[in-house]
């Protein structure tokens, strides 16, 4: 089992560290947030449009289609009652691929949709948490 820790900063900052790598993250200004770092929703978002990249990236250039400027937009809503992220949408960007062939652009979705944060989000089979002191 991999694990990653997050430490609480003070003031309403954490830092994630994984390895020799961190990041920073902050909480909205209505938690006492103060736009130090990313926010927890965006860091979902941008690891599941990171991972369709990664993904659709490696498919594409193993299949000798142009990656060059490729980019993945992934727009969202975000809810109350509960919170929540909603109508998360990935937009893949190819912009020098030929992707005007229907057999082409279902291999391609059907790779971006099989990216493990997608997988995870679509089966996630359970979440436990616990206290520990």
């Amino acid at each position: 089992m991999a694990t990653i820790t997050t430490e609480y900063k003070g003031d309403m900052l954490f830092e994630s560290r994984v390895g020799e790598h961190g990041i920073t993250i902050d909480v909205p200004e209505s938690m006492g947030g103060k736009n130090r770092g990313l926010m927890p929703p965006q860091l979902f978002i941008i690891s599941l449009g990171s991972c369709v990249g990664a993904f659709v990236a490696k498919y594409a250039e193993e299949h000798g289609l142009n990656t060059e400027g490729l980019r993945v937009d992934v727009d969202f809503d975000k809810t109350d009652h509960p919170v929540r992220l909603t109508n998360i949408r990935v937009k893949i960007r190819l912009p020098q691929a030929d992707c005007s062939d229907e057999c082409r652009r279902k291999a391609l979705l059907h790779v971006a949709e099989h990216c493990p944060v997608h997988e995870t989000i679509e089966n996630v089979d359970e979440i436990k948490f616990d206290i520990v002191s």
